[in-house]
């Protein structure tokens, strides 16, 4: 089996059985993404401790295969970090979307890393970046419920 069969893989389990498709009780920060060109929504929500570290992450929403996985992937990878942490995080996905991270940034995204074809597919990376875009938002500006 190839990498890029592996990979599709990856995103059709997280899209087909997400599991962090669901609302927390009493999130500490909410904040709804859209992509206005194709429909895709997406609703982050985070559950933050005094420290600043994700202690719970989940999403709802509706879209495409690539942008519910993504969201999916993200949560996976985002519980348990500080802010600090999950921001930089964003900024190597990004690089990664755009073409530019190196193989050992790919290393850490993880299995974030089965959605690098999208740097070839500019229509597929705005579904890719929905939820790290809202995420980032949420992270820079602390949107509270």
């Amino acid at each position: 089996m190839d990498l890029k069969q592996i990979y599709r893989e990856i995103v059709n389990e997280h899209n087909m059985h997400p599991e962090h498709k669901h609302d927390l009780i009493a999130p500490t920060y909410v904040l709804n993404g859209v992509n206005p060109t194709c429909g895709d929504d997406v609703n982050i929500q985070l559950k933050m401790d005094m420290e600043g570290v994700i202690t719970e992450a989940s999403f709802n929403g509706s879209g495409c295969a690539v942008s519910q996985a993504s969201a999916d992937i993200m949560m996976d990878q985002i519980i348990g970090m500080t802010k600090n942490e999950a921001l930089e995080l964003v900024e190597t996905f990004m690089a990664m979307v755009h073409g530019t991270a190196t193989s050992e940034q790919l290393e850490e995204l993880d299995e974030a890393a089965a959605l690098s074809d999208v740097a070839h597919m500019p229509a597929r990376a705005k579904c890719a970046t929905l939820a790290w875009h809202t995420l980032e938002k949420i992270l820079k500006c602390e949107y509270n419920i």
